[in-house]
């Protein structure tokens, strides 16, 4: 039934929401003592062993060997994203590193236009203009200095967004679980020079906060997955946002964190924006199929 499938598909994205805040809390209880580039490679390489299952299936004669020049670049990309956001979490509250990588999207949409030409029309564009602006309020350039964290999470929203379009290029000739692996290991590779150099001996404390990141991780990318597989986008996605309800909840009750007024405004400018470009995807696909039908009927 659509009803009980959607309704599974909201609570698979609320799941996932609730696993990625509890990700950001686990860093920020994490502090910045430890290098952002060695938490990430350690987070990274603890998530190598819980993939190894799909390693061991993976159809290797299937990947072609340009697709390593792709994992190689997208590898890097969100490697320097997973560091800076890292380094971004011990820095700013919680609701602003949330509130900030809601401009991921936004930024995946403008990259698809620049990148894959992907038709332009003066509402989509508005709704882009309309998600950076959002971002613009919450950084408020020119009216206060804009902290090291909070320029960090915007460089590392703009990386993920490179790479989400790798993946959007690869999902063409390769499938969803290769992708997930090779991102795991050559991701864990391309942080290993950084992690060297910085490298300090970690505690066994420090390993296993970064383990449960991992496993939460992990888990909090299956549950996304399963309820995309379940409800379509404009029914799940305007659930993603409640990461910043649950931001600011746990940010003021574990850490004393008081949400900005203008980190809230801007959030709402860029969640408006992104459910906008959401809805208006769905429409589209909905009409590419709907005229696919009707050229297939007969007479």
């Amino acid at each position: 039934m659509p009803q009980q499938s959607n309704l599974l598909g909201c609570l698979w994205m609320v799941a996932g929401g609730l696993l990625f805040v509890a990700v950001t809390v686990l860093v920020r209880h994490l502090g910045s003592d430890m290098a952002a580039v060695q938490a990430a490679f350690i987070r990274y390489a603890i998530g190598v062993i819980l993939v190894l299952p799909m390693l061991w299936r993976m159809r290797w004669r299937g990947i072609r060997p340009g697709s390593f020049k792709l994992y190689f670049y997208r590898g890097i990309l969100h490697g320097v994203a997973v560091m800076l956001w890292f380094f971004a979490m011990a820095r700013i509250p919680l609701s602003e590193v949330t509130a900030i990588g809601f401009s991921t999207p936004v930024f995946t949409a403008l990259g698809a236009i620049l990148i894959f030409h992907e038709k332009v029309k003066i509402r989509r564009m508005l709704a882009i203009l309309a998600g950076f602006v959002g971002t613009l309020v919450i950084l408020r350039p020119g009216f206060q200095t804009i902290e090291a964290g909070s320029l960090a999470q915007l460089i590392a929203a703009f990386c993920f967004a490179g790479s989400f379009l790798f993946a959007k290029q690869m999902t063409r000739s390769q499938s969803s679980g290769d992708i997930l692996v090779m991102l795991t290991i050559f991701c864990t590779l391309a942080l290993l020079p950084g992690a060297i150099y910085f490298w300090r001996e970690p505690t066994w404390v420090e390993v296993s906060w970064l383990a449960l990141v991992a496993v939460f991780a992990t888990a909090g990318h299956y549950a996304i997955t399963r309820a995309i597989a379940y409800a379509p986008l404009t029914v799940t996605q305007p659930l993603s946002f409640l990461q910043l309800v649950w931001a600011i909840i746990i940010g003021y009750w574990l850490f004393d964190e008081i949400p900005d007024t203008w980190v809230i405004a801007g959030a709402l400018m860029i969640v408006g924006a992104i459910s906008y470009l959401t809805h208006r995807e769905a429409m589209v696909e909905r009409r590419i199929k709907l005229q696919a039908a009707e050229a297939s009927s007969p007479g």
